[in-house]
């Protein structure tokens, strides 16, 4: 018994085993959210001859990482107390018919916690050849998650994750802060959205009154938790969750992502106060009530679970229609997780809900935008809007988020048109020269064309040319940059026109392209580094 994999998990099992023939110890492997990484990683432990073991970075996560393993036909020893064992077996059973528990079995599954707590003279730490670790962006060698790995010398390592980033910018390579040693990709979201293995989605961004001018960012770049709780205490956003979940996704599937638990508490009690059927499931709850509830969920029963991080990462869902974010992070990789758990493919589903409460959104911009990862230290997020992110703006009216760069000022979803302040300046319409008056156009290129000025004294006016012939030389490296960089992106997506690309020119680089052919020497140099890099 094994689970057929799709063709692009396929081939990233194929470049992991490339990446250990090549000579890396330790490969991570990067898929989306819902691409089935779990999957994955336990085809590689079925194929592999000795023993293995696959960590849970959550105890939480042992029962889920011990079905897949046995939905892959592998007889595996379970590490952890005598009713874990039980919860797996029972698992086992109700979904594959029969127990994989094999307590001798040559593939093992445990939690980080329980396999740092155990004697590191275990004599079966020597003999493991292989280790996964799932969520693997915690792997750092000072971490207990490093600590874990760092129990089977004799073995190569698997990590996966959606996310190869984190909030503290610390990276994960070995030669960084971590024990990776090279990257390999499944497609993107977006290929996988655009492919049909995941859903799309449309994302609301409501009105709120959260303020997060007082909540600090802690040593692992994300908000205190103190003082975020507090503010989140004293804001609207409870009744803000239910009211716009009825408004917009009524009678859907969800999941609301709450700061703490007694917040999901209360969302859920206000949840069923409006007549939505809900449920609080944390780390706290115990196994077998939690998974009670997922079956009451799964069969329509409940229609909204609220939680605080407990299925943020790792945690495998039946498919959802619709996720709440009442949890602010700075953590992108912590805001992609929670986005992408609605992302999975479900019968008569046309697409996903995201429904922002707290700014995510804003803050991170689209999760499925094209995005470099690396296993280096980066600098780490502060409060401002990070120079990848591509901006997006809310629609006044139904509150929709689309793209800047490709609808411009009118909403995809309900056809309303953001009328601009005026339209004598770029800035005022995202550099969509279309929309310029007449006077302001003819403007901007006579600043373009203009000749050097004239002056009587000769050697002033010589001065002057040379000047003004070293701008023509740094505006038309400029220009050359701007025309690769157009050409790039039309090649990187199927809907470039003229107007789209000024349009992505102008809130990306901050200038529309008119205005840019008329920069001095200096800024037209500075400009070239910066659309070239």
């Amino acid at each position: 018994m094994t689970v057929t994999l799709r063709p692009y998990q396929t081939d990233l099992k194929r470049d992991i085993y490339a990446a250990w023939s090549s000579g890396a110890r330790n490969v991570l492997a990067v898929a989306a959210t819902g691409s089935g990484k779990t999957t994955v990683f336990s085809s590689v432990i079925h194929d592999h001859n000795g023993p293995s073991i696959a960590i849970a970075h959550r105890h939480e996560l042992v029962g889920q990482i011990s079905l897949a393993l046995a939905r892959n036909g592998i007889r595996h020893r379970i590490i952890g107390q005598p009713a874990l064992i039980r919860d797996c077996v029972a698992s086992h059973i109700e979904h594959t018919g029969r127990s994989y528990y094999n307590a001798v079995g040559a593939c093992g599954v445990a939690s980080v916690d329980t396999l740092v707590k155990m004697p590191t003279d275990t004599p079966w730490f020597n003999t493991v050849t292989l280790w996964v670790q799932d969520e693997c962006h915690h792997l750092l060698s000072k971490t207990k998650w490093g600590t874990a790995a760092s129990l089977f010398p004799n073995a190569l390592g698997l990590g996966v994750t959606a996310t190869p980033v984190r909030a503290d910018g610390l990276g994960l390579g070995r030669h960084a802060d971590g024990l990776m040693d090279t990257m390999v990709f499944a497609p993107s979201m977006r290929d996988l959205i655009d492919d049909g293995y995941l859903t799309d989605y449309r994302i609301f961004a409501p009105p709120s009154d959260l303020d997060l001018s007082d909540v600090g960012i802690s040593a692992g770049g994300d908000y205190s938790p103190d003082p975020l709780r507090k503010a989140v205490r004293q804001s609207h956003i409870v009744g803000d969750v239910v009211q716009h979940y009825i408004r917009i996704a009524a009678g859907k599937l969800g999941v609301t992502f709450c700061t703490d638990v007694e917040s999901a508490s209360d969302v859920a009690a206000a949840f069923r106060q409006a007549g939505v059927p809900a449920e609080t499931v944390s780390a706290k709850t115990p196994p077998a009530v939690r998974a009670a509830i997922l079956r009451r969920f799964a069969n329509g029963e409940i229609k909204q679970l609220t939680n605080c991080d407990l299925f943020s990462e790792g945690f495998d869902l039946p498919a959802l229609e619709v996720v709440s974010m009442a949890r602010p992070t700075q953590s992108f990789g912590l805001f992609c997780q929670q986005f992408g758990r609605a992302l999975r493919i479900m019968d008569s589903k046309s697409h996903a809900l995201i429904i922002d409460h707290v700014g995510n959104v804003m803050r991170h911009g689209l999760p499925d935008a094209a995005r470099e990862w690396s296993l280096d230290r980066r600098e780490r997020r502060s409060r401002g809007t990070p120079d990848d992110v591509i901006p997006v703006r809310v629609c006044p009216a139904c509150t929709g988020v689309y793209e800047r760069a490709e609808h411009g000022l009118t909403c995809p979803y309900c056809g309303v048109k953001v009328e601009p302040a005026g339209r004598s300046l770029p800035a005022q319409v995202d550099g969509d020269l279309y929309e310029l008056d007449a006077d302001t156009l003819a403007q901007m290129r006579g600043a373009i064309d203009a000749p050097p000025a004239s002056h009587p004294d000769m050697l002033i006016q010589k001065s002057i040319n040379a000047r003004h012939r070293e701008r023509g030389d740094a505006q038309a490296d400029l220009r050359a940059a701007m025309a690769e960089w157009g050409g790039r992106r039309s090649a990187d997506t199927d809907t470039a026109t003229v107007r789209r690309l000024q349009r992505e020119f102008f809130v990306t680089f901050g200038i529309d392209v008119l205005s840019a052919q008329a920069l001095g020497r200096a800024e037209a140099v500075t400009l070239t580094e910066r659309v070239r890099g």
